[in-house]
């Protein structure tokens, strides 16, 4: 892979990073034998950055459990501090070296504070931010640091303006170009020398999985030989202020695709067309797409047990793939997925407006009014009859009838 540059840190890091968020899993854990075999592979492909988060589960123990030395030495490690779980001084100090220890490091490449709008940045430096900063890096425990944004891209500039920060992670792919920033944002980020990390570039797999049939009709025409991840993540990485894209990689068929990608796309590579092509696209997505979610999950746990991102997804993807009748494949996935059908309820249905998921929601959006359209698409008269139904008759049906057809 062509390497770029950090103008503020001297760093060359890889265009693909590797984002520990999505590790894969077994019965709720990471796996850890196949998550370290993705990994490493993405080492020894040339991958040289590895982000995680306080907030990531074990993530942060896991990589501190297979990163030894010799492998550490290839890679820069980033990390990022909890804003959420920040109320006085002391606190940052504490959830530092937590984070040390965890990983089993003495110093972390890139820290950044996590999910932060200016407010939030306001809020931290009136609690010694700018103190705990310059102490860490005198004391040898950070190099960089920078923030992930989660604010309006009309507050974006100035955030960048309260501190010396050497690089910032947004959210940034060609469906949520102007939503969090602007293309004026990353340039102003860019005139800093700042690196410019992204999250999303698949916006959480939506623009990797199978689209809108006029979306996919209009990508094949243009190249039926490139697949619809290889269109986002090239449009991501053709910007070249864009140091690093981080993708939450769960397989081995979507590393090798991701790495072949970075290795064939460099700084405004694409063609004129083919920026046309995505401008189409996004045009039938934004027609198609009912609720702006990523399933980043930030907006997790919920006090009443309703798993949002599965719920919201599954509402958009009965949209965007225009699925239609009253058995079909979304209500299906919500049996299966929300229902308890596949394990714990989450439905929307749970949701009694509590709102403590509105603050921790990067795209803002009103988690409860959302979920009460998802109660009234999916929880028709009835559902709990159906459900128990489905639940104690047909899918046990089901599955000894496709135990019988695979003997």
């Amino acid at each position: 892979m062509q390497n770029r540059l950090i103008p503020k840190t001297g760093d060359e890091l890889s265009p693909l990073g590797f984002g520990a968020m999505r590790l894969p899993q077994k019965n709720g854990k990471i796996d850890r034998t196949k998550a370290r075999e993705l990994i490493y592979y993405a080492i020894d492909n040339g991958v040289n950055f590895i982000d995680t988060a306080y907030l990531y589960g074990d993530s942060e123990s896991f990589l501190g459990e297979i990163l030894t030395p010799e492998i550490r030495s290839k890679v820069k490690i980033c990390t990022k501090l909890p804003s959420i779980n920040v109320r006085k001084y002391e606190d940052m100090e504490e959830l530092l070296d937590e984070q040390l220890n965890r990983l089993q490091i003495d110093c972390i490449d890139y820290y950044l504070i996590h999910a932060v709008d200016l407010k939030t940045i306001n809020r931290l430096i009136k609690r010694d931010l700018v103190k705990f900063i310059n102490k860490a890096k005198a004391d040898g425990k950070i190099r960089h640091v920078g923030f992930s944004y989660h604010g309006p891209k009309d507050e974006f500039e100035e955030a960048i303006d309260a501190y010396d920060w050497d690089v910032v992670l947004i959210q940034y792919n060609y469906f949520d170009d102007n939503v969090q920033i602007s293309t004026e944002g990353i340039e102003y980020a860019a005139s800093k020398g700042m690196g410019i990390f992204v999250m999303e570039p698949l916006k959480g797999g939506i623009l990797a999985g199978n689209m809108p049939k006029e979306a996919e009709e209009i990508f094949k025409k243009a190249n039926p030989n490139k697949s619809n991840a290889q269109w986002a993540m090239e449009w991501v990485l053709n910007n070249k202020n864009v140091t690093c894209a981080l993708s939450g990689m769960n397989s081995l068929e979507q590393l090798v695709e991701n790495l072949d990608i970075a290795n064939k796309t460099s700084p405004l590579s694409m063609s004129f067309e083919d920026i046309e092509t995505i401008e189409l696209v996004k045009r039938v997505m934004i027609n198609s797409l009912k609720i702006n979610c990523s399933t980043c999950g930030y907006c997790m746990p919920c006090p009443q047990g309703v798993n949002i991102p599965i719920c919201l997804r599954v509402y958009n993807e009965k949209y965007l793939f225009g699925y239609t009748g009253f058995i079909n494949d979304a209500l299906f996935d919500y049996y299966q997925y929300v229902g308890g059908i596949m394990g714990s309820e989450g439905n929307a249905g749970k949701c009694n407006g509590c709102g403590k998921c509105l603050r921790k929601c990067p795209q803002k959006l009103d988690i409860p009014a959302e979920l009460e359209k998802v109660k009234k698409e999916f929880e028709v008269p009835g559902y709990k009859y159906i459900l128990l139904f489905v639940q104690n008759i047909g899918f046990p049906l089901y599955r000894r009838v496709v135990r019988i057809l695979n003997r």
